[in-house]
């Protein structure tokens, strides 16, 4: 394999995964609004606010699938880097809070949930779009 298969190659892989991270996000969005009771029963969190979680994944999911052609992989990766860079500390914060007692966690956590997304869809909606080859400007 030469270098501009492998480089093709590797840009699939790479899209394939935005679809996974969007897809992903779709069907935590379903299980959010679809179990909101006993979710948020169970996380500590108010049922609107699991619903709440649920839209705006849902939202963010299908932007981030949405917007696949029409923004560079480097723009998704950086993205994608900051979001689950962040979740992870969310949901270390989150179990931190629960194993000292606090019935903060799931409140944390799913703030987390609601908010991030938000963030995310904003920045992918804001990012620069490529300029298509027969518009750039030679120098």
């Amino acid at each position: 394999m030469d270098h501009a298969q492998a480089a093709a190659s590797a840009g699939k892989s790479r899209k394939a995964g935005i679809v996974a991270d969007g897809a992903f996000k779709l069907v935590f969005a379903a299980a959010c609004t679809i179990g909101a009771a006993p979710l948020g029963e169970l996380l500590g969190v108010p049922g609107w606010l699991m619903i709440a979680s649920g839209a705006v994944l849902l939202i963010c999911g299908a932007m981030e699938i949405g917007y696949l052609r029409s923004r560079t992989t480097r723009t998704y990766l950086r993205l994608m880097i900051a979001y689950d860079s962040c979740w992870l500390l969310a949901t270390l914060a989150a179990l931190l809070l629960a194993w000292l007692g606090s019935s903060a966690g799931g409140e944390v956590w799913i703030g987390y949930q609601t908010a991030a997304p938000v963030l995310f869809a904003i920045s992918l909606a804001a990012a620069a779009r490529p300029v298509p080859a027969d518009r750039k400007v030679s120098a």
